[in-house]
């Protein structure tokens, strides 16, 4: 009796069926880190880096150039507008990523979008605006696009081989590795690409200075940049402050920044300030957000309101100004506490043959105009082939010429076409091509005429041949031509500046006339151990003279002075907070005065420890420290240019602070430690240093469990042998106290 044979149990899809074995599986396997990243990290970097985030010398990323490609090939360039989610469906054939990413990069390409100098599309619809981060674009469906007039000079001559073309991602079809283009866009649009462990943040620049400034380079490598490359030009215009020593930075690293700030009309009928441009690095909502923040902090009390009034007719926020406040002093407020003035930091990373460079301008523009001397040689090279071509099938029918009829009883007498072209190879003594373009004339071209009107052309093809063959020779040629394409192209395509220029040495002589507005007369400040300061003129001081104080406070500073001056408060934190005299109010001796932690914006838990009044910053600062190490710091490393109220850093934190000096020049200090011990330091012994968070150097020793206890400065009468507590060199224990000089002047310390 047969065995009926068993079925395989039914195994579903996607499943092991039970007891499977699985060789190797649940072991561990110990890699180093190191190999780790090298083999999955660094090639997700590369990708990144090479195919993503950083442009070429061409201007483009691989996404803006797969798309406007795609464009091109769609025949948009001089057709009508579609959809644009037809465009991002058909450049999918050239980039694998969705098409939300793609309608994203077609965006900020757009001419809706204001994102670019030049915008390579034509858009209809709502695009969003770059200048807001409220304003979004409409879905793909609902928008249509096209390529921009300007994108022509993308793709001029890209038939004729003047760029290599590559296989797509699934090799399907051919995209071009770089785009022809007949101008530097890679100056003219701004990019920016944040890749793996680099970036590239590329300024835009006036497309009519970048050309000029590339034929100058082409007829002198020495060419002066600045002298015709003023600066950059943005999208969203605005004035830049033009530092000389700044650009000619960037120009020649490819690395720094510039400062740009907002352009604003008074409308004194309203009595408000209408902002038409802002920096292209910032928006409106931060702008807004942040001014309004600084009204209710009380930081602007001339404000009223803030609106953003943006609408199609472009970009607007109105500030609404209280009755008698000045509007330039305003504005100069807002330039130094909001992204009105801000800085587009300049990172000029490019990939050049595959490998990422940072690059300066002049190198930039060396390596487009080799990149276009190819791309021009390519074509020139491309239509030498094709003349030469053309001539040599003309050779060929001029041999007809000298029988048509012979040509025509050849064809009719041979019995196989296949012998057509041998006959008339023998016939005429030419060879196959021609034989072949001469059999597929057709019999209505058979006549003298006809022939005559071809052959004409001859003449002229061996002259552009010679023309052709010439050029290729001569890179003085080559040049020439590149040099006529970007003149056609600034007068085609070039517009004004969008951002103007103002000079830093304005900008410090308006700053210079604003203080001398500020009210000058003679004041006297306080401030306390608990960090409260009062500014008391003459003659309110002379009429109560007495101090009214928080329980347990005293005055640690009183300073005769003027209102102009500049104060610089320390905090137990290491920080330093600048604020000046005119900007707190005149008081009385009988009221607590102002806490400058609440005035200033202190962080939580930070308190004043000293108050240090200058106007130029001459002089020094003497920082004593528990670990008897002293630090003498230039008070101007304390100044800055942008007007900064905050700064970290402002002496070291390694050991607590016991007491600091504000002095004109060196003199000397009385230390007393915790061992009893007194020593005189002259400060003309203590380096001077330009770093804030220096250490300094040791100038007590102290032993173990002993620490510098006060320091005070030092008078003569205040010991009776000075000389016992004075040392040659530093550092020095000091000495105890002797039997004369103990008694009530110690009660100083």
């Amino acid at each position: 009796m047969a065995t009926k044979k068993k079925k395989p149990a039914k195994v579903e899809k996607g499943k092991l069926p039970e007891n499977a074995h699985i060789a190797g599986a649940g072991e561990v396997e110990q890699q180093e880190i190191t190999y780790t990243l090298r083999e999955n990290y660094m090639p997700y970097a590369m990708s990144v880096i090479m195919s993503r985030a950083i442009p070429e010398i061409d201007g483009f990323k691989p996404s803006h150039r797969k798309l406007l490609y795609t464009m091109y090939k769609m025949g948009l360039l001089n057709g009508s507008l579609i959809k644009s989610a037809n465009i991002a469906g058909q450049t999918m054939r050239l980039n694998p990523h969705g098409d939300a990413a793609i309608y994203d990069t077609m965006v900020r390409l757009s001419r809706g979008n204001e994102a670019l100098l030049h915008p390579y599309v034509e858009s209809k619809g709502n695009f969003g605006k770059a200048y807001s981060s409220d304003i979004e674009c409409a879905a793909s469906r609902y928008t249509e696009a096209k390529l921009a007039p300007i994108a022509a000079e993308l793709f001029r001559d890209i038939d004729k081989e003047t760029v290599d073309f590559v296989d797509n991602y699934d090799a399907t079809m051919k995209e071009p590795s770089l785009l022809p283009v007949t101008f530097p866009s890679i100056l003219v649009n701004n990019n920016l690409g944040i890749a793996v462990g680099m970036a590239s943040n590329i300024c835009s620049f006036n497309l009519a200075e970048v050309c000029e400034t590339a034929i100058a380079l082409i007829k002198d490598p020495e060419h002066d940049l600045l002298s015709t490359l003023q600066a950059p030009d943005f999208p969203s215009g605005g004035q830049l402050i033009y530092r000389r020593e700044d650009l000619e930075k960037i120009y020649n690293t490819g690395r720094g920044s510039v400062r740009v700030r907002a352009v604003y009309n008074f409308d004194k009928s309203n009595n408000c300030l209408d902002i038409t441009q802002i920096p292209y690095s910032t928006t409106v909502e931060a702008i807004v957000t942040k001014v309004t923040d600084l009204v209710k902090a009380g930081k602007l009390r001339e404000i009223n309101d803030i609106r953003n009034e943006t609408d199609l007719n472009g970009l607007k926020i109105t500030i609404d100004l209280k009755r008698g406040s000045d509007p330039d002093k305003v504005m100069n407020k807002l330039y130094a506490s909001t992204p009105l003035e801000d800085s587009f930091g300049c990172n000029f990373n490019v990939l050049i043959g595959g490998v990422p460079q940072v690059m300066g301008v002049r190198e930039l523009l060396d390596e487009w105009i080799w990149f276009r001397i190819e791309c021009v040689r390519r074509r020139v090279g491309f239509d030498l082939s094709k003349a030469k071509e053309k001539l040599h099938l003309l050779k060929g029918l001029q041999k007809i010429l000298l029988d048509i009829d012979k040509a025509i009883r050849i064809v009719r007498e041979t019995e196989e076409e296949a012998e057509v072209v041998p006959n008339l190879m023998i016939g005429f003594g030419i060879d196959e091509i021609q034989a072949e373009y001469v059999a597929e004339i057709k019999l209505r071209h058979l006549n003298r005429e006809y022939i005559l009107k071809r052959l004409s052309e001859v003449e002229q093809l061996e002259a552009d041949i010679a023309e052709m063959e010439e050029i290729l020779k001569s890179s003085r040629r080559v040049k020439s031509i590149i040099i006529e394409e970007l003149r056609a192209v600034a007068k085609k395509y070039g517009q004004p500046r969008r951002t103007t220029l103002i000079y830093a040495t304005d900008l410090e002589e308006e700053k210079e006339a604003e203080e001398e507005d500020i009210p000058d007369y003679p004041c006297t400040l306080f401030f306390t151990a608990e960090g409260y300061f009062k500014k008391i003129t003459p003659q309110s001081l002379r009429m109560s003279a007495e101090h009214k104080l928080k329980e347990g406070d005293r005055i640690t500073q009183t300073i005769e002075t003027n209102n102009r001056q500049e104060l610089l408060f320390f905090t137990n934190a290491g920080t330093v907070y600048k604020s000046k005299a005119a900007d707190f109010a005149d008081t009385k001796a009988s009221s607590l005065g102002d806490y400058v932690g609440s005035k200033l914006g202190f962080e939580p838990g930070e308190s004043a420890v000293y108050m240090a009044v200058t106007t130029d910053y001459s002089g020094y600062l003497v920082f004593f420290f528990e670990n008897g190490k002293a630090a003498k710091v230039e008070l101007s490393s304390y100044a800055t240019k942008a007007n900064r109220r905050k700064l970290v850093g402002a002496f070291s934190d390694k050991s607590p602070l016991v007491a600091m000096f504000q002095i004109p020049a060196d003199t000397e200090f009385f230390l007393a430690s915790t061992a009893g011990r007194r020593l005189i330091v002259h400060t003309g012994a203590v380096a001077v240093k330009t770093t804030r968070s220096t250490q300094g150097v040791q100038v007590m020793t102290l032993k173990k469990q002993h620490s510098l206890e006060s320091v005070v400065p030092f008078t003569e009468g205040m010991v009776a042998k000075a000389s016992r507590y004075r040392t040659r060199t530093l550092p020095a224990a000091g000495a105890l106290l002797s039997a004369e000089d103990v008694g009530e002047q110690m009660t100083l310390l």
